[in-house]
């Protein structure tokens, strides 16, 4: 993997076309400034990351990145390199070239296991979650260091778990169907479980992709909900096609094309975007 260098990096910022998205992360840059400062300002820094598949380049982003206690929706069309910039940052996939920097650390190296364990949860669009567990069952295996489901299911969890459990279960609606088993829950409701399964491990950074798919009129707008709750105690990245679902987020959006980045501002500023229409929704 090419390691990026000062001088490189200077090449790079001469070489790219100058994209008004993108000016707001030029100056915190993690190898040309100190870490003290690029990391008080944000919890997840991308720089010169690329990777490609068969000769077709999924993900090219010079630099980016998501502030503190922020939660940024990302869209784009099918192959964008929404999902792909996720398997980047959570370590499913190594990079062509460039880093990712997470909490002051470059993690670019690390294994998939080890990202987890340093604070950043992923759900995938397909919710995860174990069918034949109660709803109960499956948060208590999420719990750190509760790895081996058969043996720990038989395992007396303290009081303090127990308590976290509850109160994880009462904010995503699913206090009433603590004793269901997981295969009798809607689809909403798994969608609201696998995400309680990702908070209960106390993650910093909760990557979310489509966490609106296949939902009720009803469900979304409780997910959303739910997301801007979580908001308030996480840093979060939402991958999202549905546009009535970004709205009610009414956060700011960053629009990928082609793996790079396309447009970022409100949904109102990117619906009135040329190139985003162009490239987003066909027009």
């Amino acid at each position: 993997m090419t390691e990026m260098t000062e001088e490189n990096t200077d090449e790079l910022i001469k070489e790219e076309p100058v994209n008004p998205s993108l000016l707001a992360y030029r100056d915190f840059i993690p190898s040309k400034i100190k870490k003290e400062i690029w990391s008080s300002e944000f919890l997840l820094f991308v720089e010169n990351l690329s990777v490609s598949f068969d000769g077709f380049k999924a993900v090219d982003i010079p630099y980016f990145g998501i502030r503190h206690g922020e939660l940024r929706v990302i869209i784009g069309p099918n192959g964008a390199g929404k999902t792909t910039f996720c398997d980047l940052v959570s370590g499913k996939t190594t990079p062509s070239t460039g880093s990712v920097y997470y909490d002051g650390r470059n993690i670019t190296q690390l294994q998939e296991s080890d990202i987890a364990l340093m604070g950043i949860g992923r759900k995938f669009q397909t919710p995860t979650v174990f069918d034949s567990l109660t709803t109960y069952e499956n948060l208590l295996l999420a719990l750190p260091g509760n790895q081996n489901w058969q043996s720990n299911l038989f395992w007396n969890e303290t009081e303090g778990e127990k308590q976290k459990i509850e109160e994880i279960l009462e904010k995503v609606n699913l206090a009433e169907l603590r004793d269901q088993p997981a295969k009798s829950l809607s689809h909403g409701q798994r969608q609201w479980l696998a995400i309680s399964a990702l908070i209960i491990s106390k993650p910093k950074l909760l990557l979310v992709d489509e966490p609106a798919a296949g939902l009720t009129d009803i469900e979304t707008e409780q997910t959303a909900d739910l997301l801007l709750e979580l908001a308030q105690d996480h840093t979060l990245v939402v991958i999202e096609h549905d546009m009535d679902f970004v709205r009610r987020l009414g956060q700011k959006v960053t629009v990928l094309n082609e793996g790079k980045v396309l447009a970022e501002g409100d949904l109102g500023e990117m619906e009135s975007n040329e190139e985003v229409m162009e490239a987003y929704l066909g027009r």
